[in-house]
């Protein structure tokens, strides 16, 4: 993951332009160009329609693009890949095209996963290769996963020898892992050489590499031996040998590390920047916090999905058969506890015949039951994601939110069941909310920690349809438990 490097001009343009604005004025303009286009196709079916209107009706074509054009050129492509997501398939490709061709890379790396599926498909193999030939190694290896074969193939063969092993080595690692959040954009030094030749050395690069908040010390070998921050090279003799000063403890990555590992250390030891070795120590790149914020913004939102039951990133505007095969998964499994749910009221019909209150009482119980569960997931979810749970809290934690659910079932289900009472007029009924409210809490909160934990422990994402599966369970469990009570205590 990587965000492209901004250009200030370009920025500072940026800076001063609302892009939801920009996505009106976008969609506002691609409106007229859609009723030009009809105008057009229903003149050409028209033998006798005024060559002067047709005329016209393209020349107000062209100035139409090109005030989209003129639109899209000052903007980040950050801002473009945000208009390219919001704009339907037709329109998004009619803006894609007027897109300058060195700006597709970067706006490549910046669009959703769904969205950039879209564009691949509509761009030749040419156009392929151009626009990742004008990005870093890292960034092509963003991108590989979702281009063709023979683009790849052609990007590598235009590489110099250097760049070509590093686009291997970073296509080398899994996705989730620090090797893949890597780039290789540093500056690397030398620990016998003065400050002062290493402040020549800065002033003869055009710039600093993105997030350069330290330089990396290395021997002849690539081994990393230290770390000088930036800083130190303004406040201290430039007479001062590099290996005097440079820090010798400091956070460092392999490439196999996991990334949410990484992403972790980031926000607890607030890095800006961190190597990465291999095995035996030898520099092979630096994670930066750009690329952390990225995958941590790409993990939240497939977190959200997967709670939801999504399976992938969906493009809001995807055909509505791909949408269908997206979502239809859960819903089936939805509609499978759902009869089940059905199966368990249908046990107890007798008793809500006799005391019709139930009916009207029970789905306190199963969306109570429901809320409760999934605070307790979101929880156990979020904890698992920062490694915060071992073998050896997982029994206090158990304990602990076992508790929480008696203490709540208890608050609220004495406040359910006096309701009930003020109601209905019968302290049994009350009693029987009570004590079913207090048993559904105690079963949302044991399978609230138990389903995050046994699919973590079963190597699957611990988000993925758990808020579907407790809803499953307190709405099945909640009926049987209310209705079953009633029917011994009240019928």
């Amino acid at each position: 993951m990587h965000q492209s490097a901004m250009d200030p001009a370009r920025h500072s343009v940026t800076a001063s332009t609302d892009v939801h604005d920009a996505l009106e004025r976008a969609s506002e303009l691609l409106r007229v160009h859609d009723d030009l286009l009809a105008r057009a196709a229903l003149a050409a079916e028209q033998p006798d329609a005024d060559p002067a209107e047709v005329e016209q009706d393209i020349r107000r074509q062209v100035e139409n693009l090109e005030q989209i054009r003129a639109l899209l050129d000052p903007l980040h492509p950050a801002d473009v890949a945000y208009i390219l997501e919001a704009l339907p398939l037709t329109q998004r490709l009619v803006v894609w095209d007027l897109v300058k061709a060195d700006r597709d890379g970067d706006i490549l790396l910046e669009v959703s996963d769904a969205v950039r599926v879209t564009l691949i498909e509509y761009m030749d193999d040419q156009e392929l290769v151009a626009a990742t030939g004008q990005l870093d190694t890292d960034e092509i290896a963003d991108l590989a996963p979702d281009l063709p074969r023979e683009v790849i193939e052609d990007v590598f063969k235009l590489l110099p020898p250097e760049e070509r092993e590093q686009l291997r080595s970073a296509m080398s690692y899994p996705e989730d892992t620090a090797g893949a959040l890597m780039d290789f954009d540093m500056v690397q030094i030398r620990e016998d050489v003065t400050l002062e030749v290493v402040l020549r050395y800065l002033r003869r690069l055009d710039e600093l590499p993105d997030h350069t908040d330290q330089l990396f010390v290395v021997d002849r070998a690539g081994q990393l031996k230290g770390l000088v921050p930036v800083n130190l090279l303004l406040v201290t003799d430039v007479e001062v040998v590099v290996g005097d000063v440079m820090k010798k403890e400091f956070s460092r990555f392999n490439g196999n590390d996991d990334a949410g590992e990484v992403a972790a250390a980031f926000e607890r030891y607030d890095l800006i920047s961190a190597p990465v070795v291999d095995d035996g120590g030898r520099l092979m790149g630096r994670v930066s916090v750009d690329a952390v914020v990225d995958y941590m913004h790409a993990k939240t939102d497939s977190e959200k999905l997967s709670a939801g039951g999504l399976r992938e990133d969906e493009d809001i505007f995807a055909s509505v058969w791909k949408s269908v095969q997206n979502r239809w998964t859960w819903l089936a499994l939805n509609l499978i506890t759902a009869f089940i749910a059905s199966r368990v009221i249908g046990l107890f019909e007798g008793s809500i015949g006799k005391l019709v209150a139930l009916a009207a009482l029970m789905p306190i119980i199963a969306g109570i039951g429901g809320n409760s569960g999934n605070q307790t997931i979101t929880m156990i979810v979020r904890a698992l994601a920062l490694g915060q749970i071992t073998r050896q809290n997982a029994r206090k934690l158990f304990a602990k939110e076992l508790s929480v659910s008696a203490l709540n079932g208890l608050i609220w289900g004495g406040l359910v069941g006096l309701f009930a009472f003020l109601i209905y007029h019968n302290w049994q009924l009350g009693l029987v909310m009570m004590l079913a409210m207090v048993l559904n809490l105690l079963l949302a909160a044991f399978m609230g920690v138990l389903i995050p934990m046994a699919m973590d422990k079963l190597g699957r994402d611990p988000a993925v349809g758990s808020s579907v599966m407790i809803t499953a369970i307190t709405d099945s469990g909640g009926f049987f438990i209310f209705l079953g009570l009633a029917t011994l205590f009240l019928l």
